[in-house]
């Protein structure tokens, strides 16, 4: 399954350091949770996550706040694209997990 999709990134402060992501549209996330799949730790799905030219192996969460899956966006990402929090992102999402 292949998705597209333009979100928020968003930060999560954890206690130690702050961690970004951006969430999948909630009409995706639930056509996600309906692939089977191994169950993974989490809830994770593996996925391969591609924003402007950076491409990535990950895996994406459930987050029940917001009724949808979030992509983790690593640090290295942020800095070759100039992705800050607050900014719209288009990502490229394939699931590898079925």
């Amino acid at each position: 399954m292949r998705v597209r999709f333009t979100g928020e990134v968003f930060c999560w402060d954890a206690r130690s350091e702050a961690w970004f992501f951006v969430a999948l549209p909630a009409e995706e996330s639930a056509d996600i949770r309906e692939i089977p799949r191994i169950p993974r730790g989490f809830g994770a799905v593996r996925v391969t996550a591609a924003i402007g030219g950076s491409r990535w192996r990950t895996s994406i969460f459930p987050d029940s706040g917001r009724a949808a899956y979030v992509l983790p966006l690593k640090r290295s990402v942020r800095d070759a694209e100039g992705i800050s929090e607050g900014e719209l992102v288009t990502v490229d999402l394939e699931v590898n997990d079925s």
